[in-house]
């Protein structure tokens, strides 16, 4: 947990510093944007013979790159990812989504995100387990800008997966019905 305390810290002091260079640089959403940040997240599973487990917390982070059809709308497309490795292995959760940015007011760095795709489980032990589904993304953050075409941003991100089957290498199905979801706050630096 103290993790999360850290990256809002870093958010918040990084955002004090920023406001400064906002009156200088004013929010632009136009042309290609490409950003990718880092964080901490809370992940969660479900399968049909499944025992209750807690939440595990790791490091997530994130690659998101598109255009601007207009000034409070970018498409693009976003990687989402989780990991945490207990030493003998590293297991992780992945979405890549077609994702929509909706800025709600046009001077405003407030965004809103969704976006539909894939979503894929893997741990990296021998032998090895993995998964892809179905799934979708969610989230908000706010551009901070610091210069011209640069903003600092961060994010609070939900990512969910209708994994299905994960498969052991050479076993075959080793869970069914397979679900997992991710809540991560992290912080990224765009470029617009």
């Amino acid at each position: 947990m103290s993790t999360v305390l850290r990256v809002v810290a870093l958010s918040v002091a990084l955002a004090g510093g920023a406001s400064a260079a906002r009156a200088q640089y004013p929010q632009r959403h136009d042309g290609f944007w490409i950003g990718f940040g880092l964080g901490y997240g809370s992940a969660g599973v479900t399968c049909d013979s499944c025992r209750s487990v807690s939440r595990q917390g790791g490091v997530t982070g994130f690659l998101k790159l598109g255009g601007a059809p207009s000034r409070n709308l970018l498409i693009g497309a976003a990687i989402n990812g989780w990991a945490h490795s207990d030493g003998s292995a590293t297991e992780r959760m992945a979405n890549v989504t077609a994702s929509l940015y909706v800025y709600p007011r046009r001077r405003s760095g407030f965004f809103v995100t969704g976006g539909l795709g894939f979503s894929n489980y893997h741990i990296n032990s021998t032998p090895s387990w993995d998964g892809t589904g179905w799934g979708f993304t969610a989230g908000a953050g706010y551009d901070l800008r610091f210069w011209r075409d640069v903003s600092l941003t961060p994010v609070v991100n939900y990512f969910w997966g209708g994994v299905g089957d994960i498969n052991q290498a050479g076993a075959g199905a080793v869970f069914t019905g397979w679900k997992q979801n991710v809540l991560d706050v992290g912080l990224g630096v765009t470029f617009h």
